[in-house]
């Protein structure tokens, strides 16, 4: 990011100095990415969980995206059956992520064709990742028979 606006100071300064509207034009459009770019980020940062209670104070509040994380730290935990039970209720709270990791922990015990249903319910939803593996040469569609 500090090249961004290094780079955005520069062509903005140069623009200004040799009256090149040119340059001062790209100058005030990198500025406005880079700001674009620090409220995204800030928004992310914003969203994720500081601690385990956080997530699980949230988690309790009914928002998917913190069932999420606690499924994925009971996985990560060796707790499959906790964390399947976590996926599925995020999943029925309509959360997209949630199908993919349901495929991901179904795919890692009993085999990606037993995943293939929830990658399938992911990509159907929007998943792009999921969506790339129904592609023609995808892992669920090698012989372009199997698409979406």
């Amino acid at each position: 990011m500090i090249v961004v606006l290094l780079a955005a100071a520069g062509f903005s300064i140069t623009g200004l100095l040799t009256d090149n509207r040119t340059m001062l034009n790209v100058g005030l459009v990198i500025w406005a990415v880079a700001m674009v770019g620090s409220a995204i980020g800030w928004l992310r940062r914003r969203r994720t969980f500081k601690s385990v209670e956080e997530a699980q104070a949230a988690a309790d509040a009914g928002d998917p995206r913190a069932i999420r994380a606690l499924a994925i730290l009971a996985k990560l935990d060796g707790d499959t059956e906790r964390a399947e039970r976590l996926l599925l209720t995020a999943i029925d709270a309509g959360d997209v992520e949630s199908m993919w990791e349901m495929g991901r922990l179904v795919e890692d015990r009993d085999g990606i064709e037993a995943g293939e249903p929830w990658f399938r319910m992911a990509a159907e939803n929007g998943h792009f990742g999921a969506k790339r593996g129904f592609r023609r040469g995808g892992a669920f569609n090698l012989d372009g028979t199997n698409p979406l």
